[in-house]
């Protein structure tokens, strides 16, 4: 049940991405839907993360029920992390940085050390998105997140929809702030 909540959103995701690939459909892969549909996330997570200024990223709304939430930076710094947990599992690799798990490295705190963790680690997971075609997408993988096995599908689907869910908590942080979010200018 807990890995459904991805499913309908990231197969909805692939359609629209899919049908957007159509007027090129005969230079359409596997690894070039899902990696224009990654960049569609990539362009509102980093437009996003980048309009905080650096003297607001250690907010974290504490009133009402947000006790013990990520700060903006934590927000990003997870997003990232995860970029490169999953990007390694879709190579088979060990991502190419030691980040201290799901969140990040603690080394990394200024606003230009998260804006460096978070570009470089949707480079590497392009990177993962451009290695996946239609012979190894549902061959089985070890899950980064030790729940088993999984597929480079699955995990290019989760590198989709991952950032959006942080991405509609930082437009709650931004509009707490006065600020209105890029994609909404």
């Amino acid at each position: 049940m807990k890995k459904m909540k991805y499913v309908v959103p990231c197969m909805i995701l692939l359609a629209c991405s899919a049908w957007g690939q159509m007027a090129n459909m005969d230079h359409a892969t596997v690894a070039s839907v899902l990696d224009k549909t990654f960049k569609s996330a990539e362009g509102e997570f980093v437009g996003a993360a980048d309009a905080m200024p650096e003297d607001k990223y250690s907010f974290a709304p504490t009133s009402g029920e947000f006790k013990g939430v990520r700060t903006y930076a934590q927000q990003i710094k997870h997003v990232a992390a995860v970029n490169y947990l999953i990007g390694g599992a879709i190579l088979g690799e060990k991502p190419p940085l030691e980040l201290g798990g799901e969140n990040g490295p603690d080394s990394v705190k200024t606003k230009a050390d998260v804006m460096k963790f978070l570009k470089d680690s949707f480079v590497y997971a392009h990177k993962a998105m451009a290695s996946i075609d239609e012979k190894n997408m549902v061959a089985s993988i070890k899950s980064p997140f030790g729940q088993g096995d999984t597929t480079r599908l699955a995990m290019g689907a989760i590198l989709i929809s991952h950032p959006f869910d942080h991405y509609g908590q930082m437009v709650v942080y931004l509009r707490m702030n006065g600020i209105v979010p890029p994609a909404s200018r």
